[in-house]
C-alpha cells in the first residue's frame, strides 16, 4: 500500500509504463485520470455500500417514494451506485472484470455517471481488456489510498495536477492551460477579500465564487476554505466552467465528495466560457482566473465576434485582441458578470502573462480594452510576480486585482507592486517551477497592497497617466529631378513602364501587336526623356513644366500611372529642394519621414508638439485628419502598462580601473596555464 502523499502522484505516474506498448504517450491520460477518479470515487463510497444496495432494493420498484433522495441519504454523498460491485469485488472476478467494470460504472448516480462518461471511458476498457491489461492496471490502483480522509481534497489537486502537468509537459502543450501553483492562488484570494474582512465576518453571510476557465477547482476550493477560515459560518456558493473534459471531470468529482448535497459540483459546467456561457444569467461577488497564455481563439471566434458586435449588449464590447490570445476575452467575460455595484459590487482577480499590459498600439483592440476598464476605473492594482513560479513556464506572470466597487482612496488611481524578488528556490524543480512564494511573501504583498503607498515596491499612478494620444507627425516632401541615365534605367524597372509592352489579349497575332506598340512607346518616351537638358531640377513644378513641353512637342500622351512611374523614377529626395505640394498648394507628406509621438493624456497636443517637435523639425505638421472614434481629437488615444519602466532602477557600470584590473588577472591566469603546457 503506497500511504505516502509525496509517492503517490510518482507511483499513479509509473502506472504509464504497464500501458505504453498499447497506448501512445499522448492517450496515457486516457487511462491514468479516469481510474484515478473512480478509485476515489469508490472509496468514499464503500463504508455505506450496503446501506445503498438495501435502500435500492427496497425502493427501486416503488412509485410513490423518489429513490434518488434516499440513495443520496444513504451514501452520505450527493452521488450513489446501486451496482453490487467495488474495486474488491471487481478484481476478484478477473475473467467477467471488464463486464462488471461496465455494470459498476452504469450503476453510478446519472450526475457521477456524467462526470466519468467525460473521459470516454468505455473505449479505454475495452483497449485495455484486449490487450490483457486491465487486470493489471486496477490492481496496480487497488494499492493506493486516495480516500479524502487520508489525502484532503487540496492534497489530492495536487496529486492531479502534478499528473497533468507530466502529461503535458511529454506532449510540450501550451503551457498556460492548466493549473495555477497554490501558493498563486493564495496571494490571489488575499488581495481579493482583503477589502472585505469586515463584511465578511457577519455570521451567515452568503457570497458567490467563480472562475470561468476552472480546471480542477483549485482556485474555488481556496477561496471557499480561505473564508470559511476566516468565518466558519460563511456560506459559500461555488460556480465554475471548464472545456477541458478530463478536468472538467476532476473537478466536479472532487467538489461533489468535498460536501453532502453537491451543490458547489452542480455548479460547474461543460464548454467553452467564451462561446457558449453556462452562467450567463449570474452575477458573482468573486471571480478568480488563470487563463490560458498566448492561446488562439479561433474555435470561438464566429461566438465572440458575434457577441462582439452587439457592443454593451454583450461581454465583448470594449473590442477582441487579436487572435492568437484570448486573455482579455476572459477578462472582459469576469468584468461583464461582476455583481452590480448597487447590489455590492464585485471584485476580481486574474492572472496573465505580461502580452496584456502592452501588447497592442493605440486603437488596436488590445488597447481599446486596456481603455475601456481605465475609463471605467475598474483597475485596482496589479502586482508583478517573480519567474519560474508556474509548472510549464519560467515567463513573467501579473495577477490583476479589479472591481466596480473601489474604496474612496482609490478611486481613479491604479497600484503597481513590483514583487519579483519575493521568492525562495524550491528544494526540488517540479518542470519548470523553480521557485515559490512563501507565506511572508503573500502576507507582505498584501499589507503593501492594504498601505496604498508609494515605495521602492509600490507605484501610485492615477489613471490617466497610464494613457497616451498618438498623433502622426509628417514632414514635407523634397524632392530634386533629373533626366540623367541612371534615373532612366531606374525607369525601365517600373512596373508601370514594363506593362506598357504587355498585352493580356489571347491571340497570338494581336497579342504580338500590341506588345509590339507597347515597345514603340516605351522607346518614344525613353527618347523624349533623353532630350530633356541634364539640369537639376529643386522644384517639382518646374521639371513637371519641361516634361509637359517636351511631351506636348513630342505628341505623346502619358497614362497616369506611367506618368507617376517618370516622376518617380526620375525623383531623389533632397532636403535643399523645394517642397512638393499638391493642387490646392498643400504641402505632400513624405512617407519616409513620417513618425509618430505619443503625448501623455493629462498634457495638450500642441504644447507638447511645440516643445518637444518643432524645435528639432520647423517645417513638421500634424496630421489632422487621423482622430480618436470616442472624443472626436487629432490622434488615436492608447493605453499601455509598462512595469519595467516604472520600477528601473539605473545600475551605472563596474569602473573602467575595476575592469582592467580583472583582465589583468585573467591574462596572468591564462599565461600561467600555458606555461603548464607549453615547455
Amino acid at each position: 500500500m503506497v500511504n505516502n502523499f509525496g509517492e503517490k502522484a510518482n507511483f499513479i505516474w509509473s502506472i504509464a509504463n504497464l500501458i505504453r506498448d498499447t497506448f501512445k504517450r499522448g492517450r496515457h491520460q486516457d487511462v491514468i485520470l479516469p481510474f484515478t477518479v473512480l478509485r476515489r470515487v469508490d472509496q468514499v463510497l464503500e463504508p455505506t455500500k450496503d446501506q445503498v444496495l438495501e435502500t435500492h432494493h427496497r425502493y427501486k420498484d416503488r412509485l410513490d417514494v423518489p429513490p434518488d433522495q434516499l440513495l443520496r441519504k444513504a451514501s452520505g454523498y450527493a452521488f450513489y451506485n446501486t451496482s453490487p460491485y467495488t474495486f474488491e469485488r471487481l478484481l476478484a472476478d478477473p475473467a467477467s472484470l471488464a463486464d462488471n467494470l461496465r455494470a459498476y460504472i452504469a450503476g453510478f448516480s446519472p450526475n457521477m455517471r456524467e462526470v466519468v462518461e467525460k473521459f470516454d471511458f468505455d473505449n479505454t476498457i475495452s483497449r485495455l481488456d484486449e490487450a490483457g491489461l486491465l487486470f493489471l492496471v486496477m490492481e496496480r490502483f487497488r494499492a493506493i489510498d486516495l480516500h479524502p480522509d487520508r489525502v484532503p481534497n487540496e492534497e489530492m489537486g495536487y496529486v492531479f495536477e502534478e499528473l497533468i502537468r507530466k502529461f503535458n509537459e511529454s506532449l510540450n502543450e501550451n503551457p498556460g492551460e492548466h493549473f495555477t501553483p497554490r501558493e498563486v492562488i493564495r496571494l490571489m484570494v488575499g488581495l481579493l477579500i482583503s477589502p472585505d474582512q469586515q463584511a465578511l465576518s457577519t455570521p451567515h453571510i452568503v457570497r458567490t465564487v467563480a472562475d470561468p476557465c476552472c480546471g480542477s477547482g483549485g482556485m474555488l476550493i481556496i477561496t471557499k476554505d480561505t473564508i470559511q477560515e476566516f468565518n466558519p459560518t460563511a456560506d459559500i456558493y461555488l460556480f465554475g466552467q471548464e472545456v477541458n473534459p478530463e478536468t472538467y471531470a476532476i473537478c466536479k468529482s472532487d467538489l461533489y465528495m468535498k460536501s453532502a448535497d453537491g451543490r458547489d459540483a452542480e455548479n460547474i459546467q461543460f464548454g467553452s466560457t467564451l462561446s457558449n456561457d453556462q452562467h450567463a444569467g449570474q452575477r458573482f461577488d468573486y471571480q478568480l482566473a488563470n487563463p490560458p497564455y498566448g492561446k488562439d481563439w479561433k474555435m470561438d471566434g464566429e461566438a465572440v465576434t458575434r457577441e462582439a458586435e452587439r457592443g454593451t449588449a454583450g461581454r465583448f464590447g470594449a473590442g477582441t485582441p487579436r487572435i492568437s490570445d484570448g486573455q482579455l476575452l476572459f477578462l472582459q467575460h469576469m468584468l461583464n458578470r461582476m455583481q452590480p455595484s448597487n447590489r455590492g459590487g464585485g471584485r476580481v482577480a486574474i492572472v496573465m502573462n505580461g502580452s496584456p499590459l502592452f501588447t497592442g498600439d493605440a486603437g488596436s483592440g488590445e488597447s481599446e480594452i486596456r481603455r475601456w476598464i481605465l475609463e471605467k476605473d475598474w483597475l485596482e492594482a496589479i502586482v508583478a510576480l517573480p519567474e519560474q513560479l508556474f509548472y510549464n513556464t519560467g515567463i513573467a506572470t501579473y495577477v490583476w486585482v479589479l472591481s466596480n466597487r473601489k474604496q474612496a482612496h482609490r478611486q481613479g488611481k491604479v497600484q503597481l507592486i513590483d514583487a519579483t524578488d519575493l521568492w525562495v528556490p524550491m528544494r526540488k524543480s517540479l518542470g519548470d517551477k523553480r521557485r515559490e512564494i512563501g507565506p511572508a511573501h503573500i502576507a507582505q504583498v498584501v499589507v503593501v497592497y492594504e498601505a496604498f503607498e508609494e515605495s521602492e515596491r509600490s507605484r501610485i499612478f492615477a489613471t490617466t497617466d497610464l494613457g497616451y494620444r498618438k498623433v502622426t507627425v509628417e514632414r514635407p516632401l523634397r524632392l530634386n529631378f533629373q533626366a540623367s541615365p541612371e534615373r532612366l534605367a531606374r525607369l525601365k524597372e517600373e512596373r508601370a513602364f514594363q506593362n506598357l509592352a504587355q498585352s493580356r489579349k489571347r491571340d497570338k497575332a494581336a497579342k504580338a501587336q500590341e506588345e509590339a506598340a507597347g515597345r514603340e512607346q516605351q522607346q518614344a518616351i525613353l527618347a523624349m526623356l533623353e532630350m530633356l537638358p541634364g539640369t537639376l531640377y529643386t522644384d517639382r513644378r518646374e521639371f513637371e513644366k519641361a516634361l509637359n513641353a517636351a511631351l506636348r512637342k513630342r505628341g505623346i500622351k502619358l497614362p497616369a500611372s506611367v506618368r507617376k512611374a517618370v516622376l518617380n523614377a526620375l525623383s531623389e529626395r533632397d532636403e535643399a529642394a523645394a517642397i512638393c505640394r499638391d493642387q490646392r498648394s498643400h504641402p505632400e507628406p513624405d512617407t519616409w519621414l513620417r513618425d509618430y509621438e505619443r503625448v501623455p493624456l493629462a498634457e495638450g497636443v500642441d504644447e507638447y508638439f511645440a516643445r518637444e517637435v518643432l524645435p528639432h523639425v520647423p517645417d513638421a505638421w500634424i496630421d489632422q485628419g487621423t482622430r480618436d472614434h470616442k472624443d472626436g481629437d487629432v490622434g488615436k488615444v492608447g493605453y499601455e502598462i509598462n512595469f519595467n519602466r516604472y520600477f528601473y532602477q539605473y545600475q551605472p557600470p563596474r569602473p573602467l580601473a575595476e575592469i582592467e584590473s580583472d583582465l589583468k588577472a585573467i591574462e596572468a591566469e591564462i599565461a600561467t596555464l600555458l606555461a603548464e603546457v607549453v615547455p
